[in-house]
């Protein structure tokens, strides 16, 4: 999202022409759309349930707003949008950014390291090289400051889940930037018996969990405190706009998050991770 948000996107006088992705991306960044064109660009299986995925109010002739109902569909059909074959076809068309790596990088903290340096994890399209034995379990934090101190996640995410963490049980992996969503890394993730993550808890948070839970079902857990009401001092991000606000009290309540959509509501603000450090 950090691409879109410094590239906008030009509109289109020739609506038919657009990909789908653009009219996502549009969605995402609240931009109205023209809707019929939209809906001719969707898979059937979409087409048919939109009335249920998306509520739209129309702001001027041929174009609408559009909100997302069902972020699990969405997330869904953002994965089976047309995209380049390759960052190189990618690039040549003007945006590699358009396409994911081939190979990703991931850091992980495990118990075998001999050092205080994290691990790399190489995880191709279909191959991965990791140098040590997973644990059972990953704790997947966001923050890289967060994941410095990973002992003090493992000790919050403990308590909020109500067993110990400990590096001898729960890998942690860097998980930024929505590295973590890409196809290659979920099906890597798919090696543990239980993945918690430990992400902001604003919508770019809580839609990253939407996708890794789309993807990963049961195995994924949201870390969050058990009990909101210690922690309301510390949300202190203001929302971006009144629509991202919406949309993380949205997501947190279609995900069965009730107590922090209400956290969301009384504080009309964000928690971002490194909070969880200020002690």
């Amino acid at each position: 999202m950090s691409y879109f948000a410094s590239h906008p996107i030009r509109n289109s006088k020739n609506d038919r022409g657009t990909p789908l992705n653009d009219y996502l991306e549009r969605i995402l960044r609240g931009q109205p759309i023209n809707y019929e064109a939209f809906l001719k660009k969707l898979p059937d299986e979409f087409r048919r349930r939109h009335r249920e995925l998306f509520a739209t109010e129309k702001v001027q002739a041929n174009r609408w707003v559009v909100t997302v109902l069902d972020e699990t569909a969405f997330a869904e059909l953002q994965r089976v949008a047309e995209a380049p074959v390759s960052r190189v076809d990618a690039a040549k068309k003007g945006d590699s950014h358009r396409h994911g790596t081939e190979v990703s990088f991931v850091l992980v903290y495990h118990q075998g390291l001999a050092s205080g340096r994290p691990d790399v994890v190489v995880v191709g399209a279909d191959s991965v090289d990791m140098g040590f034995y997973r644990a059972r379990s990953v704790l997947m934090v966001e923050n890289e400051r967060n994941f410095y101190q990973y002992s003090q996640m493992l000790d919050f995410a403990s308590e909020a889940l109500g067993g110990p963490l400990r590096l001898t049980n729960c890998d942690v992996v860097l998980g930024g930037g929505n590295r973590v969503t890409r196809g290659a890394i979920l099906d890597w993730l798919t090696g543990y018996e239980d993945v918690f993550c430990a992400f902001d808890y604003d919508a770019g948070g809580l839609r990253m969990f939407s996708t890794i839970a789309a993807s990963l079902g049961d195995k994924a857990t949201f870390v969050q405190p058990r009990d909101w009401q210690p922690w309301l001092a510390r949300f202190c991000k203001m929302p971006d706009s009144t629509e991202r606000f919406t949309r993380a009290v949205s997501l947190a309540e279609g995900l069965g998050f009730v107590a922090l959509a209400k956290a969301f509501r009384s504080t009309g603000k964000f928690m971002e991770q490194e909070m969880i450090l200020d002690e």
